[in-house]
């Protein structure tokens, strides 16, 4: 599943899954595109190890919220590599508490981050993906949004409604000959989960059939068959990497 001469997209790309999907793509040979809003040590660290790798990657400071700054990020995309293959919507965040506590704004961050961003990068690489000789869209859900979870209910509806969109998209590439799928990750060890207590990770991974957290590579192998060209087939789909929670 070469990835040799691709251009990826990943945004919210600098730290936890997303930086193990850059650096998976990259040291199979992708042309790697990293986005981040603020984490400029994070990125540049990670261009370091695509690097290292053997692969390419440059970096883009941008809000994906901000329509202006995925123009931005598709511009510099362009400059350096060319149109996109890939694009990977990673870009997430969480405002939890109890949904009667919970107010609009966070509501609002939420849904204009997870859902809002995947809208606009989306529309802005759509002409990259379409005329790609294996246009690939990636959009990254969770398992939150298939079972729900105390306090995410913004969080929740965001990443579910990656579902709907992903097989509304997946119709309407297909026209182009590329594809949409989503991955919807259980939980993951990564830098978000340190600040959990122990013995709330215990339960977590009590509920876990395969007893354990996934870890970042589990997830970006999956997103790399999805982008690589021996995905060809598969389109509109929710791949669930969860280690066998919804069994």
């Amino acid at each position: 599943m070469s990835m040799d001469g691709r251009t990826c997209v990943i945004t919210g790309s600098a730290r936890g899954i997303g930086r193990g999907i850059a650096e998976h793509l990259g040291a199979e040979g992708a042309n790697v595109v990293i986005n981040f809003r603020s984490s400029d040590e994070a990125a540049e660290s990670t261009i370091a190890a695509i690097e290292s790798a053997g692969g390419e990657a440059i970096a883009v400071q941008g809000d994906v919220t901000d329509r202006e700054n995925v123009v931005e990020i598709r511009e510099r995309c362009h400059e350096a590599f060319g149109p996109a293959d890939v694009l990977v919507n990673n870009a997430g965040i969480t405002a939890d508490t109890q949904f009667v506590e919970m107010t609009r704004e966070e509501w609002d961050r939420v849904i204009n981050v997870n859902l809002g961003g995947t809208f606009n990068c989306t529309q802005e690489f759509y002409d990259d993906i379409w005329n790609a000789e294996d246009g690939r869209l990636i959009n990254i859900s969770s398992v939150v949004g298939k079972q729900g979870n105390f306090g995410q209910a913004n969080y929740a509806a965001a990443k579910s409604g990656l579902f709907g969109f992903t097989r509304t998209i997946a119709l309407e590439l297909a026209q182009g000959g590329s594809t949409a799928n989503c991955v919807a990750p259980g939980f993951t060890r990564t830098d978000m989960l340190e600040s959990v207590p122990e013995h709330v990770l215990e339960r977590i991974i009590a509920g876990i059939p395969l007893e354990r957290l996934a870890e970042v590579e589990d997830i970006a192998s999956v997103v790399r068959f999805l982008a690589s060209k021996e995905s060809s087939y598969v389109t509109g789909e929710v791949i669930d990497v969860n280690g066998g929670m919804d069994l």
